[in-house]
């Protein structure tokens, strides 16, 4: 059966306020390719927490990195998550790469399920990453390489992530006042095609849309001055 992503005729449509789509190929592969960053490394020290390595290579601060994943920081978040906190670092990136490649360009309105839990895989728990290293310095008094690029990672997959998030929240938003109905949103959030879900999503768009008539209409003269020049 056909998915509402086949229905779709465009499925580049930009949500406001954005001026792009935040669901589109571009935006979510880059997200992945970072993520991969932080899989590796997140493994790596991982296989360390596990005992499967002697040693952690680290250029700036030598043993500090060790002494880290050895704390007794560590050692809590162990014995509270069932696996070293690298691991789980590794599985959170790994969720990031997964939800970043699922679902089609107009996923922030046919999966608007998907993209809350992508946001909430990448910006909570890349939150939670970096408080995390600053408890290295302020608590543990040493400090790791390796984990302060995840770290970074952390961050850059949030600046990535929060576009197509903040714009299917406010896609939610304006279904919510358009239908007014508990069953009719539960049904929209989770992706069954309706027409109160068509209907919504027009509401939605309809002011993006005459922004970009608009911003067309005052770009054609500047265009045909150039062209005349």
């Amino acid at each position: 059966m056909a998915g509402p992503e086949d229905e779709g005729p465009e499925l580049a449509e930009v949500p406001p306020p954005l001026g792009y789509n935040p669901s589109s190929w571009n935006q979510r592969v880059r997200v992945a390719v970072i993520a991969v960053a932080g899989v590796l490394g997140s493994v790596y020290l991982a296989l360390f927490q596990w005992g499967l390595i002697d040693g952690v290579w680290d250029p700036l601060f030598g043993r500090q990195s060790e002494q880290v994943l050895l704390s007794d920081v560590s050692h809590r978040m162990t014995r509270l998550m069932g696996i070293p906190d690298a691991a789980l670092g590794a599985l959170a990136y790994l969720g990031d790469i997964l939800f970043a490649l699922a679902g089609s360009t107009r996923r922030w309105q046919y999966r608007p399920w998907l993209v809350i839990v992508f946001g909430i895989d990448v910006i909570p728990l890349g939150i939670v990453s970096v408080i995390l290293v600053v408890l290295q310095g302020t608590v543990v008094g040493y400090w790791c390489t390796i984990c302060l690029v995840t770290a970074v990672v952390s961050i850059v997959l949030i600046l990535l992530a929060y576009d197509e998030v903040w714009s299917c929240l406010l896609y939610l938003r304006a279904a919510w006042r358009r239908t007014e109905s508990p069953k009719a949103f539960w049904w929209l959030f989770w992706g069954r095609p309706s027409e109160a879900a068509h209907q919504a999503a027009e509401d939605f768009l309809r002011s993006a849309r005459a922004e970009r008539r608009a911003q067309r209409r005052r770009d054609a003269p500047r265009a045909s001055s150039r062209s005349d020049a």
